[in-house]
């Protein structure tokens, strides 16, 4: 006999309809058969979930835990991005330690909450910020360690190219020493894009580290450097994963030249994550008419091969005063605003989340990691539709959110 299941997901149904009993050993599944009767299994073990569908669990590749709920401190006067980048850095260099550590708590406690058992944060780091919020959210990392997977990209100031960046880029390897898992940036915004694009790739690779790097989050086609990223990536060979964030540009440019950008990030291995909640919410804002929806390319990047994830981006802050959190909600503005089928929405936000934070798998399936969603619903579309906030949330093979939950009830934050 083989060692007792810690956890039995009982009744479930499964994505393809089928009911099913899910049991849990340690962090991984180890079994996947016909439902038992609800009194089967020892006390405690078995928790009986027959009105819910059970999804691998979401992922959130792209969150700023420095800048969650701020919205009702920073106001963002002309609501478009070069506005809510003013407001933060006038706000930014006041944000007390502890004000920071408890927002990204917080923040992470709702994501976790809706179906999130791993998230990527971007925290400023530089000459004019320092290391400040990184610290923070590292202390609070540790108090969500076995409960959530976080990982740090360190989202390093401009310039990072040239000997005027040589402050930020110091700063930057200083980050990568004190917590950061992954380096970050926004090339596009510097005096050098290509430049500071090889600076940030070199970073990384003394480091051991992948690189997240926000690109071309603008409608002005001229700004494109997604394809020199892809071509700098082969030519080095550069061996960690390498993710261009929001990508926005690349929605308004030629048909022909999205086909070779999107062969090029393909060869390259380069995913891509769509931000469409706080992309819709600020680019446009100068075409009254015919307003350009400000996401990526996302049918031709598919169609290329082209990993795409959907991340939910900013919660509550200048960015974005409306976000929860909630990867259905990033979900449904995927398949709104992006026109992807219900099915690849929830994966951009799962299978292809998790990809792009080069995390394992996950499939219901014997030997698969135990990082499990059960909600109430019949299947994926009502799931995505309904957004039941009656959530079963599991990681590393443990319940840590929703009423089932050692300690629910008992007043904890978790």
């Amino acid at each position: 006999m083989g060692e007792p299941p810690s956890l039995v997901l009982g009744g479930v149904t499964l994505p393809d309809g089928r009911r099913a009993d899910v049991a849990v050993r340690g962090d991984r599944i180890s079994a996947v058969t016909e439902p038992a009767e609800p009194a089967a299994g020892p006390a405690g073990v078995r928790v009986e979930l027959r009105d819910h569908l059970l999804l691998p669990a979401p992922a959130e590749p792209h969150a700023h835990l420095d800048k969650v709920l701020t919205a009702g401190l920073i106001d963002n006067a002309t609501g478009d991005l070069e506005g809510a980048v003013d407001s933060w850095y006038r706000f930014r260099a006041t944000a007390p330690f502890r004000d920071i550590a408890d927002r990204a708590l917080e923040a992470c406690l709702r994501m976790l909450g809706h179906g999130c058992t791993a998230v990527r944060t971007h925290l400023d780091v530089g000459t004019r910020t320092g290391l400040r919020f990184l610290d923070a959210v590292v202390a609070a990392r540790e108090e969500l360690r076995g409960r959530l997977h976080l990982e740090i990209a360190a989202f390093v100031d401009v310039p990072s190219s040239g000997q005027a960046g040589a402050g930020n880029l110091a700063v930057l390897a200083e980050a990568m020493e004190r917590g950061a898992d992954v380096v970050g940036g926004a090339p596009y915004r510097d005096p050098d894009p290509v430049a500071c694009q090889e600076e940030l790739l070199a970073v990384a690779a003394r480091h051991g580290a992948p690189v997240d790097l926000h690109t071309d989050e603008t409608l002005d086609e001229s700004v494109s450097c997604l394809g020199e990223l892809a071509a700098q990536v082969t030519r080095s060979g550069f061996p960690h994963r390498v993710t261009a964030s929001h990508c926005v540009s690349l929605g308004v440019q030629a048909p022909d030249r999205v086909r070779r950008i999107g062969a090029g990030l393909a060869a390259a291995g380069i995913g891509v994550v769509c931000c469409p909640a706080t992309n819709l919410y600020l680019q446009g804002r100068d075409h009254p008419v015919a307003t350009p929806r400000g996401l990526t390319a996302l049918g031709p990047l598919a169609a290329a091969g082209v990993t795409v994830a959907g991340g939910g981006d900013n919660i509550q802050d200048p960015f974005n005063p409306l976000g929860r959190g909630d990867p259905l909600d990033t979900a449904v503005l995927l398949v709104l605003a992006g026109h992807l089928p219900v099915d690849a929405a929830y994966a951009a936000v799962s299978e292809k989340a998790r990809w792009v934070l080069g995390l394992p798998e996950v499939r219901i399936a014997p030997g698969f990691p135990a990082e499990l969603l059960a909600i109430p619903a019949r299947d994926v579309r009502g799931a995505v539709a309904d957004r039941d906030p009656r959530r079963v949330v599991v990681h590393c093979g443990r319940i840590v959110a929703g009423p089932h939950r050692p300690g629910a009830g008992t007043g904890d934050r978790g």
